[in-house]
């Protein structure tokens, strides 16, 4: 099932920063000369990543589609993700966008029990190989930014 997700900023039932990310993808699509997007129902999912019991999201493209190219969102890499977590000032922080094959959500452990971690499957150039097979990257959510680099 997918959806237009085209409310208004004012009419979302997202916060600015979550529906910005899905305006950037709308924007994307139509600069690629494609006619629509839509959405996946598990486009956006609402998480407390961090432990402090804000909601955060995860924005992940793997179900979007762009009309007349189909394949925009996705490619061998992975479709595009990106984390948006609550401050305390009640906006959000970006601490990823990047393309990821899959992603796994995993409990915290220790003294930071509250706050996930993600399991990435990433291309496999991550890990210093070539695209097959993919490499695997673990990483406990706050609101520090983080990306992966290719080696």
């Amino acid at each position: 099932m997918l959806a237009d997700f085209g409310a208004s900023a004012r009419d979302s039932k997202y916060p600015p920063e979550v529906e910005s990310s899905l305006e950037f993808a709308r924007k994307e699509c139509k600069e690629a000369e494609g006619t629509k997007t839509t959405f996946g129902k598990n486009t956006v999912r609402k998480i407390d990543l961090t432990g402090d019991g804000r909601a955060d999201y995860i924005v992940s493209m793997d179900e979007a589609k762009c009309e007349g190219w189909e394949s925009y969102f996705c490619g061998t890499g992975g479709c595009g993700l990106e984390i948006l977590v609550a401050l305390p000032n009640g906006k959000y922080v970006s601490v990823l966008d990047t393309r990821v094959r899959s992603y796994k959500i995993l409990p915290g452990k220790g003294a930071k029990r509250g706050a996930k971690r993600i399991q990435f499957e990433l291309h496999g150039g991550y890990c210093g190989r070539s695209g097959v097979p993919s490499c695997y990257k673990t990483r406990r959510i706050t609101t520090k930014p983080f990306e992966f680099k290719q080696q």
